[in-house]
């Protein structure tokens, strides 16, 4: 099983976007991503961390047919985490990783990003 296991470290985001601390504002912004992307959602959950206010961040899991999307906001630093992992068992999924996390990357406009790349697993 090979699969590609992207991640971001996102700074200087803007805090008061509603993807930051309200989740079904970012529920609703992974959906559309995955959907774009050409991945299939199915399952999901997104949680908001006490106590729910302006400073509150949100963590945001998207389960994929292909693997995963999980997005963490930390709005009082201005921060995000990415982590989109998709296997390529039946066929290769990394052109749709890649669309999601530039994606993503569009939306929260960060003033800088720190990516990273990893071929995970063993060809069969």
């Amino acid at each position: 099983m090979r699969g590609l296991h992207l991640t971001a470290d996102l700074s200087g985001c803007d805090p008061a976007a509603p993807w930051m601390t309200f989740p079904d504002a970012l529920a609703v912004l992974c959906r559309t991503a995955v959907a774009a992307s050409g991945l299939t959602g199915v399952a999901e959950l997104f949680h908001r961390f006490d106590p729910a206010d302006a400073q509150s961040g949100i963590t945001g899991v998207i389960l994929l047919a292909e693997s995963h999307l999980a997005v963490h906001t930390w709005p009082e630093l201005g921060g995000v985490t990415l982590d989109v992992y998709v296997c390529n068992y039946g066929a290769d999924n990394s052109a749709k990783a890649e669309a999601l996390m530039s994606a993503l990357l569009a939306t929260f406009q960060p003033t800088t990003v720190k990516r990273m790349a990893l071929q995970r697993g063993q060809a069969a």
